[in-house]
């Protein structure tokens, strides 16, 4: 990333904060936000551009774009628009988090603090890898998947769009989970989870 380089921040709370700190390690430079509404609380002192989907938004600046939205579908209903104005959606790295260089990480990725993402996996666009989340060799995320906090993905799993897999779960090796699922948090995952599935425990059902 090129030090000229601005980013616009979409969203501005909770996970957004979280972004913000992981880009200002990396050196990436957040100078602005981008929300339905201007924020109540401005901790990082941000312009505030409006929203992206109003039609006086200006696409025409070199910003790239940084997603700091938690929510699985709405980060990627926005994470497309974005695209689809031929804009660059950055992937940020915590600089304390640990990737593998022989990883393949699509477009929009967050990698928060203490994560590790080991070889031959596949993050697609717009994943979340939250703090301390494991993702084992060969795993394969599908776009928008999130795993939360100290959540363990051992090798060969793949995960479908849009999943969220919740704090502290386990998955065992060579699982598929399919799209749309929730996972919940402190669940153990021994076997396949069909599409758009709830489950939760130990073992998760």
């Amino acid at each position: 990333m090129q030090d000229s380089v601005e980013i616009v921040l979409v969203g501005y709370s909770g996970h957004a904060y979280v972004v913000y700190d992981a880009a200002l390690l990396s050196e990436n430079k957040i100078v602005a936000y981008c929300d339905v509404s201007e924020a109540v609380r401005n901790p990082f002192d941000l312009n505030y551009l409006g929203s992206e989907r109003n039609d006086s938004f200006d696409w025409h600046s070199d910003r790239l774009f940084a997603l700091g939205i938690g929510d699985n579908n709405l980060r990627v209903r926005i994470g497309e628009f974005i695209l689809s104005k031929n804009k660059e959606l950055v992937t940020i790295v915590h600089p304390k988090s640990t990737v593998s260089s022989f990883c393949s990480m699509g477009k929009g990725v967050f990698v928060n603090a203490g994560a590790i993402v080991n070889a031959f996996s596949t993050i697609g666009d717009m994943c979340i890898i939250n703090s301390g989340a494991i993702v084992e060799h060969e795993c394969v995320l599908e776009k928008g998947v999130h795993i939360a906090p100290g959540a363990v993905l051992a090798g060969n799993v793949n995960v479908g769009q849009q999943t969220f897999i919740g704090a502290n779960a386990v998955v065992r090796q060579g699982i598929k989970i399919g799209k749309n699922c929730i996972i919940g948090a402190g669940s153990v995952v021994v076997k396949d989870i069909a599409d758009n599935s709830i489950v939760y425990g130990n073992p998760a059902s």
